[in-house]
């Protein structure tokens, strides 16, 4: 019986230093690019000027209420886990992206997984943004890599136990995070919904900040744009689908389009929060016609639910 128990507690504490060196083991995030696809191709800059918009980058990566530049990050983001600091997004060799590869860049912003194969926390949305198209994630880093470059050193997250501890994050990814993969086209849905489905799921990554988290931080199952009572900075994201969009259900296409462009409701009020700024800083820039893909969309989630 004795030793019976030694072999079991032996072969728990080989299970448990296996499972921990598995943690700790870099990850491979680099991703296997199409052949001539290339950040420095032509055009790309431009497009990804577009999608940077889109994706509302700088309000997150832009600590502006302290005087900081441009996509050179250090913005506080308080979450019921604790403050994350976001990062130096500018050319920078040294403390932002300017010597990441394409691979490299896209294996953080849709794999999750950083240059030197630590693991993110999804407070950068890959989660969201692995659905994203792999040439548009390579014409982001095309458009960033005509930005300033910015010496600023990235600040350390303020994150109490276990979240301080990043290894988790390998577990927690094999529990919530998908298999990498492109959004495609529903077949017998329009161009216009299509694209704003496209835009709301994977560049715009809506679900992150209007759906609800459990206490592992992965976004509630069935409960996809439901709403956020603890959403960035202690803000209360409205739900654009789900029994808690009521108001929002009786918006028009019109009235939400024209929302994203000025920020106003229709019943006279303004955005206010991080939604300003996603409007202020993205969605004003957008063309008519992504916005109204994106009304279209979202207005078809009252009648079919998590599409």
């Amino acid at each position: 019986m004795i030793a019976a128990l030694r072999w079991f507690l032996i072969a728990g504490v080989v299970f448990a230093g296996g499972v921990l060196v598995w943690l700790a083991w870099p990850a491979t995030g680099n991703v296997d690019l199409p052949a001539g696809l290339s950040s420095a191709n032509p055009g790309m800059a431009d497009r990804g000027a577009y999608l940077v918009r889109a994706a509302a980058c700088l309000p997150c990566h832009w600590d502006k209420k302290n005087g900081g530049e441009r996509f050179a990050g250090g913005r506080e983001l308080k979450t019921p886990f604790g403050t994350f600091y976001t990062p130096n997004i500018t050319p920078d060799g040294e403390t932002g992206i300017g010597k990441w590869s394409d691979a490299e860049f896209v294996g953080a912003l849709t794999h999750g997984v950083g240059r030197s194969g630590e693991q993110l926390y999804p407070t950068l949305p890959y989660t969201s943004y692995t659905h994203m198209r792999i040439e548009d994630a390579l014409a982001i880093k095309a458009y960033l890599s005509t930005q300033n470059a910015v010496h600023h050193p990235n600040k350390p997250h303020a994150l109490s136990f276990p979240y301080s501890w990043r290894a988790l994050v390998k577990g927690w990814k094999l529990l919530y995070f998908d298999t990498p993969q492109p959004l495609t086209d529903v077949p017998g849905r329009s161009a216009s919904w299509n694209r704003g489905r496209y835009l709301v799921t994977a560049v715009g990554h809506c679900a992150e900040c209007h759906s609800p988290r459990d206490l592992q931080g992965a976004l509630v199952p069935g409960a996809w744009l439901h709403g956020n009572p603890k959403g960035p900075d202690g803000w209360k994201v409205p739900a654009l689908a789900g029994p808690g969009a009521k108001e929002f259900a009786g918006w028009t296409n019109a009235q939400i389009a024209n929302y994203l462009k000025s920020g106003e409701e229709p019943n006279f009020d303004s955005a206010e929060g991080p939604m300003a700024e996603v409007i202020a800083e993205g969605m004003k820039y957008l063309t008519d016609e992504d916005r109204l893909a994106i009304a279209d969309y979202l207005k078809s989630l009252s009648t079919t639910p998590g599409s």
